[in-house]
């Protein structure tokens, strides 16, 4: 659901794959060094990936009874552009200025709201002891993006019923997933884990959540590992490769993992790349040119537009002529909780690297499950380190500095 989001991005309405691979000849070359092989682009992944955590981490801590969820967001949003704007203020080569900021906008999403929750002014929710709340973003810096999310419990009470249970099959599969999106491995793997995972804790892996490879100005490249596999939905297999990068979407519910949309209004979207048309109405194409400067390329909130009223009429008609892609609030059932961790990592030469999300935290005390993996094959994988620089004991010491860089 897309998007990171699965940000969420996967999205049960899957936002179109952005255009930025068709380029001409003589781009091509600056296109190949957009990957991991550069030095600079690893660095620029990285500094993305501590600014989101910091933006995350404060929201995190903003979670308290009474908290009013546009807030909370407008906070993330705050972080992500202060922290990238101190960045990378020198021209490149061309003399332009390098992009960044937002890429995903802050989403706090309560119970049984699966994700993209990112509301306007009037249209917000508070917070109370006893929630489970999802918070969820990304940034970037020109182009490279770090995504995260972490489900905190609000209050300080300690939870031992299904809000537990889910929390820990989230984790547990976020860290299965670590282990297994190594080079060599296959997408369909982690997806069999998690599905695993989800039944020693009694929970289904939400259906329609992708975890997608990300690339530069792309948030929802096409090699996705699918949340859960169903007939309507699938995903081709393929096998990790090195130097990649993958925003990995974990999504548990206590229900049947089926998301419907619910009646709040879906605030986030994303220009559709190769859409034209030519809006009738002042408002609209006002809304439609500042996206088009603002937000080419990656989601953007109606909050972020400058003028409220131009959000809300202009979207619409973008909408009906298709110039946007929506990222839907769903939800699960009421009564169903939704619990979700989301990380970013890096394939380098020493292996995977996560560069965002948070540790459990306060959620170690506070979310008791009398579930545990019980499953042998799951407990060897999950006992092992995830550390790279363990994984290869032997380094001829040229390599050791390139990792020392990256």
């Amino acid at each position: 659901f897309g998007s990171s989001h699965g940000v969420l991005t996967g999205s049960i309405r899957q936002p179109s794959q952005r255009p930025f691979a068709i380029m001409s000849d003589n781009e091509s070359e600056n296109e190949e060094i957009a990957d991991l092989s550069n030095p600079d682009v690893t660095t620029k992944y990285r500094s993305a990936g501590d600014i989101v955590n910091k933006a995350l981490q404060k929201v995190i801590e903003g979670c308290k009874p009474d908290a009013d969820i546009i807030t909370l967001c407008e906070l993330g949003d705050k972080i992500m552009e202060e922290e990238t704007g101190k960045l990378y203020n020198k021209k490149d080569k061309e003399g332009k200025k390098i992009e960044k900021g937002i890429a995903f906008p802050t989403c706090v999403s309560v119970n049984e709201l699966v994700g993209h929750f990112s509301p306007m002014k009037g249209e917000s929710k508070q917070l109370k002891a006893g929630d489970i709340v999802k918070v969820d973003m990304a940034c970037h810096l020109d182009g490279f993006i770090g995504a995260a999310a972490h489900t905190v419990i609000v209050g300080g009470d300690k939870v031992e019923d299904k809000r537990a249970d889910v929390i820990m099959a989230a984790h547990n599969a976020a860290e299965a997933a670590l282990r297994l999106v190594q080079v060599g491995n296959t997408n369909t793997k982690v997806t069999e884990a998690w599905a695993k995972v989800a039944e020693e804790f009694s929970c289904k892996p939400m259906q329609g959540v992708l975890s997608h490879q990300l690339k530069k100005f792309v948030i929802d490249g096409n090699r996705t590992i699918i949340s859960a596999e169903s007939v309507e939905e699938k995903v081709e297999e393929f096998e990790f490769e090195m130097n990649e990068v993958y925003c990995i979407d974990v999504v548990m519910s206590t229900g049947e993992g089926k998301g419907k949309e619910s009646e709040l209004r879906h605030t986030v979207y994303k220009r559709a790349p190769d859409v034209m048309y030519n809006l009738k109405t002042q408002k609209a194409r006002q809304f439609i040119s500042e996206v088009g400067k603002r937000f080419p390329a990656l989601p953007f909130s109606l909050r972020q537009i400058e003028e409220e009223q131009v959000a809300r009429v202009g979207v619409s008609e973008a909408k009906r002529h298709e110039l946007l892609e929506e990222y839907p609030v769903l939800k699960e059932k009421d009564g169903e909780i939704v619990a979700q961790f989301k990380y970013t990592v890096l394939l380098l030469p020493g292996g995977t690297k996560k560069i965002t999300g948070l540790p459990l935290g306060d959620l170690e005390k506070q979310a008791v499950s009398s579930k545990s993996v019980k499953d042998e094959e799951l407990q060897k994988l999950l006992a092992s380190s995830a550390n790279p620089k363990k994984a290869k004991k032997k380094k001829a010491t040229g390599d050791k500095k390139e990792e020392e860089k990256a």
